[in-house]
């Protein structure tokens, strides 16, 4: 591939010529010597082949080329300007977007304060939120459609960086007057006998809840599954069963209400962090607002 030797300093010495019909004047404006600016507009033409201009020493004129050139390179001066504000402003967090991938639980407590206290400091920047199960967060930040995502994993993995954040605990949720609600903690065989609502197979949640219950030496089927915990929220304010949910989610409004204890099992604990692909560079904005989410979590333990 041949490349093309322009600089940004030729490209600008020709327009202001063009623009002045002078050599004196665009020295002045460029603020170069006569000298220098014609040996600029010299290369420019050696590098184009062309002649430009048709000068004596009383008159610069642009030539047919050379009027052909004039708004094109005009245009190209008008996007490289653009460019530039456009890096600084990232560079100075004044503008840019933010995409975040997280856990629903995660999604609907912490990050909409986390976003609050940002957008206060930063107002040029968006954050763009993908509340997600963890199955495909972490396919997310892989394929790098998010700058990180907030989760849990299911084991190690190579390709991800995971810094941890916080921990959550899973606690069984019922309606007021249940039996459930004489009680301080509940081991966790005693749910067994009554209708769980669990959440789906995809999640992080689901995944301890039956690792606990395997350990446990219980299998149980769940009476219903939900996505969404506000779908299991309303289950069980229907009567319908008990939820296991995640300690977080006590955290909405989903849950008013509703009466939660926790579940004795060592297994019932989530692990919730930052997924990042490593050797991958945050932007200045995505770095202010991580350490704006850190703060926001130690402030909800």
């Amino acid at each position: 591939m041949n490349y093309i030797d322009l600089n940004l300093r030729q490209l600008q010495s020709f327009v202001a010529v063009a623009r002045f019909g002078s050599f004196t004047r665009a020295a002045h404006l460029l603020h170069l010597s006569q000298p220098a600016l014609t040996k600029q507009v010299r290369q420019l033409e050696l590098t184009l082949s062309v002649r430009l201009f048709d000068r004596n020493t009383r008159t610069v004129e642009l030539t047919r080329i050379g009027k052909e050139l004039v708004p094109a390179i005009e245009q190209l001066l008008r996007e490289i300007d653009a460019i530039v504000i456009n890096a600084r402003g990232l560079a100075e967090k004044s503008r840019g977007v933010i995409r975040v991938a997280a856990l629903p639980s995660i999604s609907s407590t912490i990050l909409p304060r986390a976003v609050a206290q940002f957008r206060e400091s930063y107002p040029g920047i968006s954050v763009v939120l993908k509340d997600i199960l963890a199955q495909h967060l972490v396919t997310m930040v892989k394929e790098e459609e998010v700058d990180f995502g907030i989760g849990s994993l299911n084991g190690t993995d190579p390709d991800i960086k995971f810094t941890l954040l916080l921990t959550d605990r899973i606690v069984v949720v019922f309606p007021p007057g249940f039996p459930l609600e004489r009680k301080k903690t509940i081991e966790l065989k005693e749910l067994a006998g009554f209708p769980l609502v669990l959440m789906d197979k995809e999640s992080s949640v689901r995944r301890l809840v039956d690792r606990a219950f395997e350990e446990a030496g219980e299998f149980v089927t769940p009476a219903f599954e939900a996505i969404y915990m506000s779908t299991a929220a309303g289950m069980v304010r229907a009567g319908l069963g008990v939820a296991l949910l995640p300690s977080s989610a006590l955290q909405t409004g989903e849950l008013t209400g509703l009466r939660s204890r926790s579940v004795r099992h060592p297994a019932l604990t989530r692990e919730i962090g930052v997924i990042q692909k490593p050797r991958r560079s945050l932007s200045p904005a995505a770095e202010s607002f991580l350490k704006t989410l850190k703060s926001a979590c130690k402030q909800s333990n």
